[in-house]
Formats: structure tokens, C-alpha cells, sequence
């Protein structure tokens, strides 16, 4: 198969910080919380930094080589450290290098590592004197429905959200459902950003930031940094971590297609080809099922992507998320479980640390260490992370 590597894959150990408002300096500035998600998963491992091989580090707002900055305060051992930039699938794409690096057998040992400071706000372009990654998707959403002159996500998404209900009768109510969901789920967990539990009313009557999504159900910004070591099956064995490996049966990354921007349509817009893509692969790879997945931590920027994407995973029929949503089928004792942390919604959207929270909360479901918000039985998952522009 074109000389595909077949060494197995496992994720050792993992660590995050409680994710916090741009404004909370309680954690210090980047390197301090990187420092600490750091070693939590080096700790997690039973493994010294001297045994890292190689360090993959995402950011997205940040001077170059801010990720030697960071893991300088862990240790200059002088290994390969390499910056990764993928807008919001940031942490994923540092997970998804470090992976192949084991897969390929170029490494026993690598740390994938993610941060953010932000700033307060929604997400702004960095540069105003040359064309924006995004330029394309903010010019074509505009094409196809009136710029209501609020911020490039919160209408890229909203929008798809209006797709959806224009074609298959999605209520508002359906997506203030899933952020009451998550917002429940997050009570539970002690890195979330927020932690109240809201009525369904609350979040419908929140104020409007684009229609139909509510700010209860849009994710905040926030400061966090969350760190996973992967390793090779020989790792595992020589230093005793079978009990505690989480093996990667398949990681995936696609991009945008020509449809993207041919087929006129604002779901596709915002990742559904690229989602689908990458979710056929790992499917194949693996020779799962939706059906059998127990958890799920998936992109859920606004309550209206997580919608779309119980269809692009494969999780529900195409046009069916309501019908599921209302039989109660993405929460405890439904179909599966998604977003146990609380998501980006709750649990906050830290762009570069955001996927390798995802990652941590998965490893603590499967390893029956989620305390309350523990899946029974969970012991496949899957993990989705979306970044606008392709990734």
C-alpha cells in the first residue's frame, strides 16, 4: 500500500490546564501554562522529557518559535521542536504529526503540545495589508447571504445553520438544545471555563449574535495550553504502560474540495466535505462503524456545527439531527455520548490547545478515569477538530 507504515500507535499520558477567560491571569502568561500541561502529561506517562524524541507545539496567535519558548520551561534537551499552525485544528495537527512520526517508526516518543493566549473578543484577522486565509469563504458566504456585518465566524456558521433549517426543518430550539447539553455536561468537569447550569429557556433568550445561534451557544475565547505523549508499541512494553495506552487506531486530516466553493451552499462552507472525507478514511482504516463509537468530543464552535457534524461523522442520517437531538441521543444513556467535557461551548476553544483537550478528555473516558463525567463502558472513541481556511 504505497509503502504504508503499520507500527502501532498509543497515547501514553495527557495533561491540560483548566481553560480560562483572556482576562484571568491566575495561570500566569504562556510558557507558565504550557509548562503545567506539560509535565501533568509527562507525569500522567511516568516518563522524563529526556525521553521525548521529538516535540510538535500548536499555536495560532503567536511570534514564531513561541513554542521553544514555552517548552524551554520544560526542559532543552535539544530535540526537534516544530511549530504548527492550523487555525482552530491547531492542536489536532500537532497530534496528527506526531502520531506519523510513530506510525513511520522515525520515533519512539513524541509530545504533542498545544497553547493560546487570547485576546478577549471574537476572532479578528491578524493582518490587515495582505489577503486573508479566509478571504474566499467570507467572500463566497457573502455571495449567498447578506453580510450582517457581525464577525466572519459567527456568520459563516450561523449561516449553515440557516442552510440547515431551510432544508430540512431544524428548528432554532434544536441547536439551543445542544448547548443546553453541553453546558450540563460541563458542570462535571473542573477544567471547564464555565460550569453553570442553564435551562433551555436561558439559552434561547441569551443575547443574538447571529442568527440562530445565541451567545450560550457560541464558544468563548480563552488561555489554556493541554499536551498528550505519544509513543510506539515497544515504548509501551519497555517501560510498562500497557495498562494506561490508549491506542490510535486511525488519525485522518483532509482538506477543502473544489465543491466547497462550486456547490453554493453554506454547510459546505464551513468543513462538511473535508469532515465527511476525513471521517470515511479513519472509518475504513479501521473497519469501525458510527455505531460503534461510545464517545465523542467533537468541534462544537457553535451549537450550529455540532448539528451539521452529527451528520458528517456519520453519527445520524443526513437531515436528521433534530429528530436524534429531541430523542435525547448525544447525551448519557443516548445513541453516544458527545462532548462529555462540555466542548468548545463550555469547556472554552483555546485555538492551539483546543484538540489535544479533546484528545485528553477521550484517553480519561477510556481509561475509566472521567469521574463524573464518565461514560460507562466507553471503549471506542472518536475525536473531530475543524479549522476554517481547510484543516
Amino acid at each position: 500500500k504505497k509503502g504504508t507504515p503499520t507500527n502501532r500507535v498509543f497515547v501514553v499520558g495527557v495533561g491540560m490546564t483548566k481553560f480560562v477567560k483572556p482576562s484571568d491571569k491566575t495561570q500566569g502568561d504562556y510558557p507558565d501554562f504550557t509548562k503545567i500541561a506539560a509535565n501533568r502529561a509527562l507525569r500522567d506517562a511516568g516518563i522524563s522529557y529526556d525521553q521525548v524524541e521529538h516535540a510538535f507545539i500548536g499555536y495560532v496567535y503567536g511570534d514564531s518559535t513561541a513554542g521553544q519558548r514555552a517548552l524551554y520551561e520544560v526542559g532543552m534537551t535539544g530535540i526537534p521542536i516544530t511549530n504548527v499552525n492550523n487555525n482552530c485544528s491547531t492542536g489536532s495537527t500537532a497530534l496528527y504529526n506526531a502520531a506519523l512520526m510513530i506510525k513511520a517508526g522515525i520515533h519512539d516518543c513524541c509530545m504533542a503540545l498545544g497553547f493560546e493566549k487570547m485576546a478577549r473578543g471574537s476572532l479578528t484577522l491578524a493582518f490587515s495589508d495582505r489577503s486573508s486565509p479566509l478571504e474566499k469563504f467570507i467572500t463566497k458566504n457573502h455571495e449567498l447571504r447578506t453580510d450582517s456585518g457581525k464577525p466572519f465566524a459567527p456568520q459563516l456558521f450561523g449561516n449553515a445553520g440557516l442552510e440547515h433549517m431551510e432544508k430540512y426543518g431544524t428548528t432554532e430550539e434544536h441547536f439551543a438544545k445542544v448547548a443546553y447539553k453541553n453546558h450540563l455536561h460541563s458542570v462535571n468537569n473542573p477544567y471547564s471555563q464555565f460550569r453553570t447550569k442553564y435551562t433551555l429557556d436561558e439559552i434561547k433568550e441569551s443575547p443574538m449574535i447571529q442568527a440562530p445561534l445565541t451567545k450560550l451557544q457560541c464558544c468563548p475565547t480563552s488561555n489554556g495550553a493541554a499536551c498528550a505523549i505519544i509513543a510506539s508499541e515497544e515504548f509501551v512494553k519497555a517501560h510498562g504502560l500497557e495498562d494506561q495506552a490508549v491506542e490510535v487506531l486511525s488519525i485522518t486530516m483532509a482538506t477543502d474540495t473544489a465543491a466547497t466553493f462550486e456547490d453554493n451552499s453554506n454547510i459546505k462552507l464551513v468543513g462538511q466535505d473535508l469532515t465527511k472525507n476525513a471521517a470515511k478514511q479513519a472509518f475504513k482504516e479501521t473497519g469501525l462503524t458510527p455505531d460503534d463509537c461510545d464517545v465523542c468530543e467533537l468541534h462544537d464552535c457553535f451549537s450550529a456545527n455540532e448539528l451539521i457534524t452529527y451528520e458528517n461523522l456519520g453519527l445520524c442520517p443526513e437531515g436528521k439531527a433534530g429528530k436524534f437531538i429531541d430523542e435525547d441521543a448525544f447525551t448519557y444513556g443516548g445513541k453516544i455520548v458527545v462532548n462529555p467535557s462540555g466542548g468548545l461551548i463550555s469547556k472554552g476553544h483555546p485555538l492551539g490547545a483546543t484538540g489535544l483537550a479533546q484528545c485528553s478528555e477521550l484517553c480519561w473516558q477510556l481509561r475509566g478515569m472521567a469521574d463524573k463525567r464518565q461514560v460507562d463502558g466507553a471503549k471506542i472513541a472518536i475525536q473531530h477538530n475543524l479549522g476554517l481556511g481547510g484543516a
